[in-house]
């Protein structure tokens, strides 16, 4: 029997919201959302693994969804992250883990192995990354592909800094819909962490106005090179128009000795949705191959 817990931990200082679905296994897994400044309600797909032994804890990162956000500018960034994770897991289950992260999750998830991988069942990257740089760079060679109308108006707007400008948010919205979630109509879930990310000011400190324009304090950030120290099973998932390209998790499969990839030819950004069912299969068979592995 699957139990619903939630309310708000207090991590550093900070109120911070979870949701635990709890069948009171010994079987944990820990879900770190995009953004950053989103909310976790995108990942809920993931809940359905409760139904199979499998304890699922989301929250919403500082500065997003519905937790605090710190007034100290300088915790706005991933190593911040890394410590409220690690503070997470021990106030939850105080045991080892899965984790995985989503997007910018992924590349937070990634970060947390480099320092914190002993307290590591396994990790799942699915659409993540290890690389701002490298991403943009990927997602640009994207935006030279969309038709002319779309490609111009990105380059003309941006030129100017005129990120609000309708016909650049068109382009913008052109985009989403090829390398974002390719599905005719966002599932309401999808639709809160969207308003959630324009609503709280993290994802503009973070991230930047826009998922290919990365200005915030993230923007520089690369751990590609320290990726062969992760030692954990490892996971890699990707969509086959995904905004962060299946080059990029070819790379990082590349990096990591144990991990294995699987791309999704029908999904961009959000398999979890856009293939449902193979998504939350893939990520179950994972998970218990390594609890099987670890008995």
């Amino acid at each position: 029997m699957v139990r619903i817990e939630e309310g708000f931990l207090n991590i550093h200082g900070l109120r911070i919201y979870f949701k635990l679905y709890n069948v009171g296994s010994r079987i944990d897994l820990v879900v770190l959302h995009g953004g950053p400044g989103a909310s976790h309600d995108y990942l809920i797909p993931l809940a359905e693994l409760s139904n199979y032994g499998i304890n699922v804890l989301f929250y919403d990162q500082f500065g997003s969804g519905r937790s605090d956000e710190p007034s100290d500018f300088s915790r706005y960034t991933v190593d911040y992250g890394i410590e409220e994770a690690e503070e997470i897991r021990k106030q939850v289950f105080n045991d080892k883990v899965v984790m995985l992260g989503h997007s910018y999750g992924g590349m937070l998830a990634l970060a947390y192995a480099l320092k914190y991988q002993d307290n590591l069942v396994g990790l799942i990257i699915s659409n993540g990354l290890s690389s701002i740089p490298l991403t943009v760079q990927e997602m640009r060679r994207l935006i030279e592909e969309l038709p002319e109308r779309y490609r111009n108006a990105i380059k003309k707007y941006e030129q100017i800094q005129d990120y609000q400008n309708p016909e650049y948010l068109e382009a913008v919205q052109y985009f989403y819909k090829q390398h974002v979630t390719r599905l005719d109509e966002l599932p309401e879930p999808v639709k809160v962490s969207f308003e959630y990310a324009q609503k709280r000011r993290t994802y503009a400190i973070m991230n930047g106005p826009n998922e290919f324009t990365i200005t915030g304090t993230i923007k520089d950030f690369d751990i590609t090179d320290q990726l062969h120290k992760i030692r954990v099973p490892t996971l890699i998932i990707t969509g086959k128009y995904d905004e962060v390209t299946p080059r990029i998790a070819e790379l990082m499969s590349s990096k990591i000795r144990d991990s294995r990839l699987v791309l999704f030819e029908k999904s961009s950004h959000m398999p979890m949705w856009e293939e449902k069912d193979k998504y939350l299969a893939v990520v179950r068979d994972f998970i218990f191959e390594l609890y099987n592995k670890n008995k």
